[in-house]
């Protein structure tokens, strides 16, 4: 079976700053400004993983463990300080709700382009535009500016359009805890879909209950390394088990 996903090596380090107290950054300023005030971090700590094509994995976690940071390094939003992540096929997802989105255009302008950075032609958005609308259940809404969405409309627009690029490898970062519950049960069902499709996906969640519905494999994350991966149910039983 090919390999969708391949993660060698990853690291990511983040900076924080921290405000001293004035005497601090007295010292700091007389020592000709030696030393460091921010503190760095690794958000991602020499990260391997494997993901075959029409495997669904779940990357779970504690907040801070790095999940969402490794979501976006496989979706080219970001890029690792050192190793390499390869990908194979069109990738699309949720990483952000409405990540893509303009704010002053309307849904109708807003499916073409975020359609467009997704990786679609124009013919492709013509002959799927029909079925995106109905999906997202907002018809009337559709020329109406997006900006005037609220979070449950611009989700079902980004989710509808997401799913209709036809992705070989599908991303979804904690976006479903964001609409009602009918549209995430519909939502649950399209990336089931997707799965028995044989298409690859990875998921971000922090809905326990949720995720053995959609993925077989888990991954956990503790500051940046991988702590577990293995069968997703297995996964569960250890992040609960933690959080006792």
């Amino acid at each position: 079976m090919a390999t969708a996903i391949e993660v060698s090596n990853v690291n990511k380090q983040f900076v924080l700053r921290h405000t001293r107290s004035l005497k601090e950054a007295l010292v700091w300023l007389i020592r000709g400004r030696k030393g460091d005030l921010s503190q760095k971090f690794f958000a991602l700590n020499d990260v391997c993983l494997s993901v075959e094509q029409g495997e669904s994995v779940a990357l779970l976690g504690f907040n801070g463990s790095g999940k969402s940071t490794l979501l976006k390094h496989i979706s080219g939003v970001m890029t690792p300080d050192s190793g390499t992540v390869l990908t194979r096929g069109l990738v699309a997802g949720l990483i952000e709700v409405g990540a893509g989105f303009h704010h002053d255009l309307t849904g109708r302008d807003n499916v073409y382009l975020n359609g467009a950075i997704l990786g679609m032609s124009e013919a492709q958005i013509n002959e799927r535009f029909d079925s995106i609308v109905s999906f997202s259940e907002i018809g009337e809404f559709i020329d109406t500016e997006v900006k005037f969405y609220s979070s449950g409309m611009y989700l079902r627009l980004a989710f509808s359009v997401a799913v209709h690029t036809d992705p070989e490898v599908f991303l979804v970062d904690e976006i479903l805890a964001v609409g009602d519950e009918p549209f995430q049960k519909k939502c649950i069902a399209k990336i089931k879909e997707l799965a028995a499709e044989g298409r690859t996906l990875v998921v971000v969640s922090h809905d326990l209950d949720l995720v053995p519905k959609i993925c077989s494999r888990g991954i956990i994350l503790e500051k940046g390394r991988i702590a577990f991966d293995g069968p997703v149910e297995e996964a569960i039983s250890q992040l609960r088990a933690q959080n006792r």
